[in-house]
């Protein structure tokens, strides 16, 4: 996706070889037109699949998995990262680290939203390690519906997270994949 592409040169920055802020695209502040046209080409980009359900992690997947479930009219469900008192004690439920944030947290999904009926499109805004998106793929497995796929905004290819959710015969689209953060400068796979 150009316009993504585009952006992500102009506004992103780099911290170090492994790590790129989005801050002012995907995890602080969101561009709801970006987000709508990214969301329009998950959409498209899934359309052969008929879909019953988009889901994503807690928080920043949330707004491009919301245009992406409004695009294909289905509901979005979203994995909870923190317990609370009013949380559904009967939930799936997955201990994952987090790469960018430094912890281990556990990811909730009530069982009522996620059924074996149920056909899953995932959307995710960054994929690196890939540990939250295998966390919540359990999940999905263990409530016997039918993962679609995993959209993902930003691929960072130079890690192993996407290479190893498509290893396990998963399909994996990604709207913009960076081969390399090296010398502080975005390259783009071609």
């Amino acid at each position: 996706m150009e316009l993504l592409k585009e952006r992500i040169l102009r506004e992103a920055t780099i911290i170090n070889q492994d790590v790129l802020k989005l801050d002012a695209l995907l995890n602080h502040q969101v561009d709801p037109q970006l987000t709508l046209e990214m969301g329009k080409e998950f959409a498209r980009l899934f359309a052969e699949t008929p879909i019953t359900k988009v889901i994503t992690v807690e928080s920043s997947g949330i707004p491009v998995a919301f245009t992406t479930a409004m695009a294909l009219n289905v509901p979005l469900v979203f994995a909870r990262r923190k317990k609370t008192l009013i949380a559904d004690p009967d939930s799936y439920s997955e201990r994952v680290p987090s790469f960018t944030k430094g912890i281990v947290t556990d990811i909730m999904v009530s069982r009522q939203f996620l059924t074996e009926q149920d056909t899953v499109l995932f959307i995710d805004d960054i994929i690196a390690n890939g540990d939250a998106a295998r966390g919540l793929i359990k999940i999905i497995d263990r409530s016997g519906a039918k993962l679609a796929g995993l959209g993902i905004v930003v691929e960072k290819s130079f890690q192993a997270g996407a290479r190893t959710i498509r290893e396990q015969g998963i399909r994996v689209e990604s709207l913009a994949r960076i081969a390399s953060l090296e010398g502080g400068k975005i390259r783009f796979e071609t």
